[in-house]
């Protein structure tokens, strides 16, 4: 018996305080942004958001990430499961599509990417496709009276490529963009 309550008690010190410590210890010292969350701070030192979290851009002058039913509350991950044949889900869709032809009035329907009409599995996703970016360019150069080249010069730069070569596709992170787009004068 007395030799059971050593074995949980020393597990229970490996495993619940020993190893955490260690990797805490570790990711601090060898990624210590990553280990902080990501976090992106302006000139002043005051948090932004984190790269890793979405977040939602409203007003035409801003690049908009895809949709998220949680309104990228990290405490709530998740999204709704529906499927392409719900009722909520056909309207919801409708309702977004409405509203992105209205402020991206060039683009046609069948030319909105589906990542700006579609939740991540997260609800979190803070990325877009490319394309999902280039659609916008036309509205957000108009609205901040910038040429597109310039825009799209923008959203070039911000432009990650797959990871390794061959993993992912390339994508955009929406705040970095729009940090990005903010700093242009």
């Amino acid at each position: 018996m007395l030799k059971n309550i050593r074995v949980v008690l020393v597990l229970l010190f490996i495993c619940g305080m020993a190893y955490p410590l260690l990797i805490t210890g570790l990711s601090q010292v060898l990624m210590p942004a990553q280990a902080e969350g990501s976090l992106i701070k302006n000139d002043k030192g005051q948090m932004i958001g984190s790269e890793l979290i979405g977040q939602s851009f409203e007003g035409p002058g801003y690049f908009h990430g895809r949709i998220s039913s949680i309104s990228y509350d990290a405490a709530g991950s998740g999204s709704l499961n529906y499927s392409q044949s719900n009722e909520e889900m056909i309207k919801r869709t409708e309702k977004e599509m409405a509203g992105f032809l209205k402020e991206n009035p060039s683009i046609k329907k069948e030319e909105i990417p589906s990542d700006l009409m579609t939740n991540s599995g997260s609800g979190l996703d803070p990325n877009i496709s490319l394309k999902g970016a280039l659609v916008q360019v036309p509205r957000i150069a108009k609205e901040r009276g910038l040429p597109e080249k310039t825009v799209y010069r923008l959203v070039d730069d911000q432009t990650e490529n797959r990871s390794f070569g061959i993993f992912g596709v390339p994508h955009i992170n929406v705040l970095k963009l729009n940090i990005a787009l903010d700093e242009v004068k």
